[in-house]
């Protein structure tokens, strides 16, 4: 069974560190890109939805338009219906029959009336659904133009940092190599808790760099002496010394 290599308290402390200073080199690119990454995705959202307003309300000026041509045909069938009666009433041979293709008349010329008063409300109905349609064109215009800007602004961003990033990453991967896994285990619960990302810092000015919380004069001895992993009793964090943290440097 392979062994596995044992760091000591030294090179653990050292590699969070390093580890810790390139993750903050990571924090920065992102504080760069800043909320564009999101506003791109909620700009993206909201022009899918406002496209699909769009077919809908295409969709239902199709469907409005069929009605109306469905109507067209009722009058066209009405008219007919009447010049129809309207010729057997010449040859009707009494009273009752003249009378029964009259109503028959009455009721064609009243779907006629019916169908011309859909027609114009379906109409209406059409107009107000072009403005709707004309509004959700305008907004997706807007929002793709607002679009354009903020992904070529991120592709910027991403363009003059991309070569830093993959560095720091690689770099990031390689430090976590050389890190106890249960140390960082804690490093990356750490850095979550903290919207600043900081989960090791060094003991600055008798303070710890995180919280500020005054260290002991003891403790401070101690975590001089890489001996064992120190922790603030304040906010958790992982305390380096000064000298430490300076001699790893990250470009």
């Amino acid at each position: 069974m392979a062994s596995v290599k044992e760091f000591s308290v030294e090179e653990k402390l050292t590699s969070l560190v390093r580890l810790q200073k390139i993750d903050s080199k990571l924090d920065e690119i992102q504080i760069l890109k800043g909320e564009l990454p999101i506003e791109v995705k909620d700009l993206e959202d909201e022009i899918e939805g406002l496209h699909a307003r769009q077919t809908r309300i295409e969709e239902e000026i199709n469907g409005i338009q069929e009605f109306i041509e469905l109507k067209k045909k009722g009058i066209q069938d009405a008219q007919a219906l009447i010049k129809k009666y309207d010729k057997q009433s010449e040859n009707v041979k009494n009273s009752r029959e003249f009378e029964a293709l009259n109503k028959e008349i009455e009721m064609q010329q009243l779907e006629e009336k019916l169908c011309e008063k859909h027609i114009k409300d379906a109409t209406e109905e059409t107009a107000d659904k072009a403005r709707q349609l004309e509004l959700a064109k305008k907004a997706v215009a807007t929002k793709e133009n607002n679009l354009s800007g903020k992904k070529a602004e991120l592709e910027k961003i991403i363009k003059e940092t991309e070569k830093e990033e993959k560095q720091y990453n690689k770099e990031a991967q390689e430090a976590r190599g050389h890190a106890d896994e249960r140390l960082l285990d804690s490093y990356d619960r750490i850095r979550k808790n903290y919207r600043n990302g900081l989960s090791v810092v060094p003991v600055e000015r008798d303070s710890c760099g995180g919280c500020f919380h005054a260290i002991p004069r003891q403790k401070q001895s101690e975590i001089k002496l890489h001996k064992k992993v120190m922790v603030c009793e304040n906010c958790g964090r992982i305390l380096v010394d000064a000298d430490l943290n300076d001699s790893i440097d990250v470009k």
